[in-house]
Order: structure tokens, then sequence, then C-alpha cells
């Protein structure tokens, strides 16, 4: 009954753990926090085997790989290194903003419900004359589509919030860079789904509208967008390079770093 409880609620226990590390600076925490980060990951390729989905079978098999060494660095070797501090508190603050609203059903349905009232509201505002179709579904010209969690960016912003904010930065460029992200990122997301449900209503690509609005252009688009931003962001915190630049070079050398 314990180590199913444990299994159920792994992802909460490591991401406490990460939390705790970050407030108390108890390094060991956070190695702990990620190796159960790992177990969480390494969980979810069977539901994306389910759905013929490889390339997040690929992806979550990968970080799951990651939180394992990174884990192992700081529990194993020791790594005692800046950079190694701020990979723990980013993914601490990132997860922090990010799990609650994918994991608990009520937060999910405020966060997808909002996402999809605002981008009704948009396509009002310009005077495209879409609908409400129940729920989180938009319908135009009889043609609908359902927002859910990934269209919300919830997961681009919670990844932008976590290695802003865990930075040792002037809080005023901290500010800049935070703003500079994460709301632009969800206001450059509800663009994107408007354009998804009027090129998919009013059929701008034919019968493969849907797919290539939103597999091929949305998310080319938002790629493009995302590494503007990040520049931007670099740009403002400098200080990103240098713990990314670190830690890769920790991993490298497999950890043993500075204090």
């Amino acid at each position: 009954m314990i180590l199913g409880w444990l299994i159920t609620n792994v992802l909460w226990i490591g991401l406490s753990l990460l939390i705790i590390s970050a407030i108390s600076g108890k390094r060991r925490l956070s190695g702990a926090g990620w190796v159960l980060f790992g177990v969480h990951w390494l969980k979810q390729p069977a539901d994306y085997l389910a759905i013929g989905d490889h390339f997040n079978v690929g992806l979550t098999v990968a970080v799951a790989l990651l939180s394992f060494y990174l884990g192992w660095l700081i529990l194993a070797r020791g790594c005692r290194s800046r950079s190694c501090d701020w990979a723990s508190s980013a993914v601490a603050i990132g997860g922090l903003a990010y799990f609650p609203f994918a994991e608990v059903p009520l937060l999910k349905e405020v966060l997808i419900g909002g996402t999809a009232d605002l981008t009704l509201l948009l396509l009002h505002c310009l005077d495209v004359p879409a609908v409400a179709g129940g729920g989180s579904v938009i319908t135009l010209y009889d043609r609908s589509v359902e927002i859910i969690l990934a269209c919300t960016a919830i997961e681009s912003m919670a990844l932008f919030a976590g290695v802003v904010l865990s930075v040792q930065a002037p809080l005023k460029r901290k500010a800049g860079a935070l703003i500079a992200s994460v709301p632009v990122i969800y206001g450059l997301n509800l663009l994107r789904n408007a354009f998804v449900v009027v090129a998919y209503g009013e059929g701008w690509f034919g019968d493969n509208s849907f797919y290539l609005a939103h597999h091929v252009i949305a998310k080319a688009g938002s790629a493009v967008a995302l590494f503007a931003i990040a520049y931007i962001v670099f740009l403002l915190l400098p200080e990103l390079l240098d713990m990314i630049d670190g830690l890769a070079s920790e991993m490298r050398r497999g950890g043993e770093g500075p204090a």
C-alpha cells in the first residue's frame, strides 16, 4: 500500500524535495528530487505509446535519463556548483508553475476555459463570427476546435518563469525578462489559437486545413517566437548563459564542481 502511494505521488514528492532544497540549500534533497522526477517521467512513455506518439515517447525518456543523471551528479559525485543549484531551483519553480495546472482537474479546467474565452474574445475583436461550442470548444462555420492544456502555453510560460526567477541577478532585470517572456508568450498563444480556428473554419488549406494550420504553421511560428523571446531574455539576463554553460560543463566532467 505504501509503495503504491509512493509511485502514485512520486511527482509531488520529487517536486516537494526540489522546492525544499531550493529554500533550505540542502543539496542532497535536490538530488533525491531529481531521481523521483526521473521516475515520474519514466512512467509517461506508456501513455504516448498507446496513442502512437513516438516523438513524446523519446522526449519523456530523454528527460527521465537527464533527471537521473543530474540526481547522480548531486548524490554520488557531490556536485556543488552554482549551476547545479540553479537547475534544481529552475525545475522547482517551473514545476510549481506547471504541474498544478496539469494534474489538478479544477485548475486545469479554469486555465483551459479562460484561454478558450480569451481566444473567442480575440476572434470577436477581429470580427470573426466564431461561437462557443460548449466547454472549451470554439466553432466557426460548423467546424470546431477544442482548446486543450497544450493550447494554453502553460509549459513554455512555466519554463521561462523557472529559469528567469531562479537565476541570481538584479530584481529589475529579472522583472524585465519575466515581462518580456511570460505575458508575451500567452498573448502570442492566443493569436496562434485564433489563427488555427480561422484557418480551419474557413478551410484556407483545403481538406488539410487543421493539420497544416496547427501542426505545421502554428508549430513553426511558435518555435520562431520562442527563439526570439529566449534571445531577448538572454540579452536581459546574460547570467543565464553562464549557468547553462556551467551546467553543461558539470555534466561533461561528471560533477565535483566548485562550491
